[in-house]
């Protein structure tokens, strides 16, 4: 959990901090895993609402209203009076998401972001405070996407662990169609009810999830899908990945496969690593049957099985081949190689088309910026060098 700013009194009578009540809730969330916790929303209270205001990145896009962390700080206190009063009386509602479309990493594709306004920033990430001490108990070691204390990086190295040091011959790399967009509303209300019962807040995420998105001035519902820009999209899209995917590939798939069997998540993107190529084609058939059912589906053109692993690399040249395919996941190309010493060793390099996309975004950087002093110039080509280091 990441620390507070400072400890906030949530009332008299108790005289607990809000992180001393979190830390009771993440305790007793550890400790039963079927408890159900039916008081939160005491919890939305102004020391929670000036942690989510500390959280807020200054930096970021104004929704529809306008406002900015800057103008809101000005009468901070009045305002956040304002929201909490209207959180406790059940009147606030959420406003629609402003849809802007962004270029998509390596391709010439534009993928939607949605801007919520301020407020609703702040909601939702008080929101997230508070269910993230719940969540993160439940969570496997094999989820690492949006997470406190866990990085890309972090995925990385597990799933290197498992390739090169586990029996692991094929690879089933895995992608999600549009997933943030096709999150059924229904199943994510069931899935959260397995932890929380306060109506409150349940009914909360709900007006989220039905706020819809203004694009080009006009207003469009949201039927599926979790608000994309805000603190609790990633929240959400875990929730329902660990009951969709985790939870099955632990209990179910595990148990079924003849050899091992292992998998490394990072939100929506997924890589299975097995021993057999058998287990590796009954997963990959019933992970659509599996993503069907919570109305999701696989892209067929990017989900592929490969020989793949230190076995692989033998078997393949046994065969009088030559070296295994490659994959990619969190913008690295991963390909077998050899240690020093020669041994079988996971060695990964800039995806193709990331790197490309990072050329060309430093391309339109320089044109625009090539009038500014040399000096100038060269300090920020550093600073983008060690970023990408």
């Amino acid at each position: 959990m990441e620390p507070f700013a400072k400890d906030t009194l949530t009332g008299r009578r108790t005289g607990e901090t809000v992180r001393t009540k979190l830390a009771n809730i993440a305790l007793r969330a550890e400790r039963d895993k079927n408890a159900k916790f039916c008081s939160l929303a005491h919890l939305m209270n102004k020391g929670t609402l000036h942690e989510a205001f500390r959280r807020l990145s200054g930096t970021a896009a104004s929704g529809i209203d306008g406002e900015t962390k800057k103008t809101y700080q000005v009468n901070l206190e009045d305002n956040l009076s304002n929201l909490l009063r209207r959180l406790k009386e059940e009147s606030f509602r959420p406003t629609p998401v402003r849809r802007k479309f962004i270029p998509k990493g390596g391709s010439n594709k534009l993928r939607p972001l949605g801007i919520p306004v301020l407020e609703d920033k702040l909601v939702q990430s008080a929101l997230a405070i508070i269910l993230e001490n719940i969540y993160e108990q439940d969570f496997l070691d094999n989820s690492y996407g949006s997470r406190p204390g866990r990085k890309p990086h972090d995925a990385l190295k597990d799933l290197s662990r498992n390739i090169g040091t586990k029996k692991v011959g094929f690879i089933v790399d895995a992608d999600i169609r549009g997933y943030f967009d096709h999150v059924d509303h229904e199943w994510l209300i069931t899935m959260l009810k397995e932890r929380i019962s306060d109506s409150k807040i349940l009914r909360l995420i709900k007006r989220f999830l039905k706020a819809g998105v203004m694009e080009e001035g006009e207003r469009a519902k949201t039927d599926e899908g979790v608000p994309q820009g805000g603190s609790l999209s990633p929240l959400l899209g875990n929730v329902y990945l660990h009951y969709t995917l985790d939870l099955w590939f632990s209990k179910v798939v595990v148990k079924h496969c003849r050899g091992e069997a292992y998998l490394t998540r990072f939100a929506d993107d997924t890589v299975a690593c097995f021993q057999y190529q058998r287990d590796a084609q009954r997963f990959y058939d019933a992970l659509k049957r599996r993503l069907g059912k919570f109305n999701l589906e696989i892209a067929q053109e990017k989900t592929r099985i490969i020989e793949f692993g230190r076995y692989a690399e033998r078997d393949i040249k046994r065969r009088g081949g030559r070296k295994p395919e490659t994959f990619d996941f969190l913008g690295f190309t991963h390909y077998c190689g050899r240690s020093r010493k020669g041994r079988f060793k996971l060695k990964w390099k800039t995806a193709r088309k990331k790197f490309h996309a990072k050329v060309i975004a430093f391309t339109d950087w320089i044109k625009a910026n090539r009038n500014l002093p040399l000096k100038d110039i060269w300090e920020t080509v550093n600073s983008k060098a060690k970023r990408a280091l």
